[in-house]
């Protein structure tokens, strides 16, 4: 097999059980649940990945990784306000998808010391992304210079996971853009009048 077709097929994977997890849970994505979400059998899946903690794991990475380019560009309000745009602009993904993994990742990280072992090198790369584009809009004269940038990174983080929380529970999005607006003030650096 080439390398785009084992590229191809691992992309299939993920998307799949992407759905299945969100869907059904960590415990709830059984192998024949998997299975029927691919469209592939338990050897195709377990070839790609070792076990369901793996493939869970690459899951979560992939987004993390995806969230960090994002953050690196454009910021994290920006990763958040991707979060209310229409599911298809979220190249391809569905956004309840997205925001039930997320969900299934914070509550294994509560409940699983060994996966939040595991996670937390991942985790690590959102943070470092945040911070460092935090770091880069404070040396333009960008953002606020009264506030450490842990602190800033720390708060962007709480309020996106809040958002998380907000949308995972199905509650309305259509006025949180004026929230974001707010959250985006809030670190920016204000210039007084002379």
């Amino acid at each position: 097999m080439s390398q785009d077709h084992l590229d191809a097929r691992r992309r299939q994977i993920l998307d799949g059980a992407r759905a299945c997890f969100a869907r059904h849970g960590y415990e709830g994505a059984t192998v024949r649940r998997l299975e029927e979400a691919t469209g592939l059998s338990r050897g195709a899946i377990f070839h790609h990945f070792r076990d369901k903690e793996s493939l869970f794991l690459a899951l979560a990475e992939d987004e993390a990784l995806r969230m960090a380019d994002v953050v690196a560009e454009q910021g994290l309000v920006q990763v958040m306000r991707d979060l209310l745009d229409e599911p298809e602009k979220r190249t391809g993904e569905h956004a309840a998808d997205w925001l039930g993994t997320r969900l299934e990742v914070s509550r294994r990280l509560r409940t699983d010391p060994d996966f939040r072992a595991r996670w937390a090198e991942r985790s690590e790369q959102l943070t470092t992304a945040t911070r460092q584009r935090l770091i880069r809009q404070r040396e333009a004269g960008n953002l606020r210079d009264d506030v450490d940038v842990t602190v800033l990174t720390s708060f962007l983080e709480l309020v996106l996971e809040g958002l998380v929380s907000h949308l995972a529970m199905g509650l309305p999005a259509e006025n949180m853009e004026p929230v974001l607006d707010l959250v985006e003030e809030t670190v920016r650096r204000h210039r007084r009048s002379s």
